[in-house]
């Protein structure tokens, strides 16, 4: 049913006589099917994390069943041929960078939030379920570059861009210990992707966007979620261990920076440098 609904996203038709406010609401509803589809990996792994009990299920903890349900949906993705093995390597690199920045944040010394449940497949206080809430991030990004043909016109030059990834990781880790320099990060970023849009094709015609506005829509909805999961326990700040509270706004500066990040290596793994414009 998926594949069939992926071949009819990817092949629709010229349709000459659509015009004025019939194409907009066509294209506009067929650019939220697009973005739910390629949301397939986060929507089923979000929906565990809410339908999945605290207390557990079958005698195992919640991190447990979580980390079961996302490497069972991980599988199906890929038995189904609705992610490719390229795909899957590069959702398990984000695995791994997402699991590094959270075994640092929950480290004795730093803290910066916690995972209060126990678990069995816990390491150094992260439970392991928790690196596939990054690799999420990055299949939406994969996928939708796929359903939307995406190109990137103006893109800067890739030893820049790549520089700046690796600052804003680094700065994740670092602000700790020499000061927190993501606005200085931010400006860096804002310079280098200030031409740079992104070409997508919602139905059949080319649009585009600012490059740097999908940047903090897409952090925009991962600091929603990130709301959710604090409101249903499954880690909390310090400022949330008494009473939940909303989750402070600046998380969305941190979780737009780690888009620009999650771009830059979607770019390089996926070998589409073909397709995006490095002015010479």
């Amino acid at each position: 049913m998926l594949a069939i609904l992926d071949t009819h996203l990817l092949t629709a038709t010229t349709r000459h006589g659509l015009r004025g406010w019939q194409r907009f609401l066509l294209e506009f509803l067929y650019f939220g099917i697009k973005n739910a589809r390629a949301c397939l990996f986060v929507a089923l792994f979000f929906a565990s994390v809410l339908l999945v009990p605290r207390a557990g299920l079958f005698g195992l903890p919640r991190y447990d069943v979580l980390l079961l349900a996302a490497i069972a949906i991980q599988v199906w993705m890929l038995w189904a041929r609705l992610e490719t093995w390229d795909e899957l390597k590069a959702v398990c690199l984000f695995h791994l960078v997402g699991f590094a920045l959270e075994a640092f944040k929950v480290s004795g010394s730093i803290q910066s939030w916690s995972y209060p449940d126990f678990a069995y497949t816990k390491l150094f206080g992260v439970p392991l379920f928790s690196g596939f809430m990054y690799a999420a991030v990055g299949s939406y990004v994969i996928q939708a570059w796929r359903l939307f043909d995406l190109r990137i016109r103006h893109h800067p030059p890739y030893w820049m861009a790549v520089t700046i990834a690796l600052l804003i990781y680094a700065n994740f880790f670092t602000h700790h210990y020499i000061g927190d320099f993501r606005w200085y990060l931010a400006a860096c970023a804002l310079g280098l992707y200030a031409r740079t849009t992104v070409v997508f094709k919602p139905l059949d015609r080319n649009r585009q966007m600012p490059l740097l506005l999908s940047f903090v829509l897409i952090g925009f909805f991962i600091w929603l979620a990130e709301n959710i999961s604090t409101f249903w326990g499954v880690w909390r700040y310090p400022n949330q261990l008494g009473a939940w509270s909303a989750v402070h706004v600046s998380k969305w500066s941190s979780w737009s920076l780690l888009v620009v990040m999650t771009f830059t290596i979607v770019a390089h793994l996926k070998h589409i440098k073909a397709r995006i414009h490095v002015p010479e």
